[in-house]
């Protein structure tokens, strides 16, 4: 069965009735499945429509066209049921300074109406110690923060978590303790869906990808069949006659200079590798297929026909990272925001 069900999904701002009023496209027509039981990584940079999409999931958003269902009920009519049966951490997380940690998750946990059976575990794998959760929330850094929102998104067992950038501020021996926990989540048969520009861990926990840009889907893929779609660089060093690649399928931008030949290898290698098979081979680079570049590679091609490489609030190669930041300092939520970064209605 699919967890999350999105068809035609849609989400427009401004085109009122004055003819200046600009039309943005947050969202435009995206529609995707995520199953059950598996992590389903929603990839872009900044700006490019993941947090939107994700509260239009949860109903604090009405879609202006196009519906979507998540495990089983209708995000418009049934928004406060799928509310109570999900986990969800937003992005840049807000909390209340005056509670202690403690108390943060306790009061999270009544409004979700389930019992906290994972907390004391997940704590313990996050480092919060109950010395840090008798402080309050005020003195915590940003990763502290952070490990807080996972805590309280999870620790009620959620059929399904949807994660929004849940890496973010994290040092790396706390963003690899928080891949293993959602590895056992999924092994229990759980689903997670989270959006991230952090390509390393989508390509590490993830089972599924969607890539989106400008607010479109442009890529819908398993993660290993993406990566096997991407061109690898190749560097090779013969004695002896070079061997000849031209026309082996899936080899291009070839160039022999001497003993050296270097090339670029797309997709099953077992054409290239036969082809060298003749001849002697002094050394031999193949690079690993990159999430990276295939995503890259994915937005080049839909800008050619627009004009440039663009994503949202910046070109995709500055907007996307390989890592999170570690932590930073604390910061305080934004006037109006209550805990989790939903605005007051």
């Amino acid at each position: 069965m699919a967890a999350i069900s999105a068809h035609g999904l849609t989400k427009h701002y401004g085109g009122g009735r004055r003819e200046t009023t600009p039309t943005i496209r947050a969202l435009d027509d995206v529609s995707l499945e995520v199953l059950e039981g598996e992590i389903f990584g929603f990839l872009g940079p900044n700006g490019s429509g993941k947090s939107t999409f994700i509260r239009l999931l949860l109903g604090f958003l009405h879609a202006t066209a196009g519906r979507a269902t998540v495990l089983g009920l209708d995000s418009d009519v049934d928004s406060v049921a799928i509310r109570a049966r999900t986990g969800y951490l937003p992005g840049g997380v807000a909390l209340y300074d005056g509670l202690t940690g403690e108390g943060q998750l306790d009061y999270l946990a009544a409004l979700a109406g389930r019992p906290s059976v994972r907390r004391a575990e997940l704590c313990d794998r996050l480092e919060l110690s109950r010395e840090t959760l008798r402080r309050p929330i005020r003195d915590y850094s940003r990763g502290m923060r952070q490990k807080i929102g996972i805590v309280q998104a999870l620790q009620h067992d959620p059929e399904l978590a949807i994660l929004d950038e849940p890496s973010e501020g994290l040092d790396p021996l706390m963003q690899r303790a928080f891949y293993d926990i959602l590895g056992e989540v999924r092994a229990a048969g759980r689903t997670v869906f989270f959006s991230s520009h952090v390509l390393s861990e989508v390509e590490r926990v993830c089972d599924r990808v969607a890539v989106v840009r400008e607010g479109r889907l442009v890529a819908l893929e398993d993660v290993g069949t993406l990566l096997a779609r991407r061109r690898r660089h190749v560097e090779i060093t013969v004695v002896g006659p070079p061997p000849d690649l031209s026309g082996v399928h899936g080899v291009t931008g070839l160039a022999v200079e001497g003993s050296r030949i270097t090339c670029s290898l797309e997709g099953d290698p077992a054409p290239f590798l036969a082809a060298l098979a003749r001849s002697t081979i002094a050394d031999i680079l193949i690079e690993p297929a990159r999430l990276e570049d295939a995503f890259l590679e994915l937005y080049q091609a839909g800008a050619k026909a627009r004009g440039g490489v663009s994503g949202g609030n910046g070109t995709a190669g500055a907007a996307m990272r390989e890592s999170a930041p570690g932590e930073s300092a604390p910061g305080e939520s934004a006037p109006g925001e209550s805990p989790l970064g939903e605005t007051r209605r």
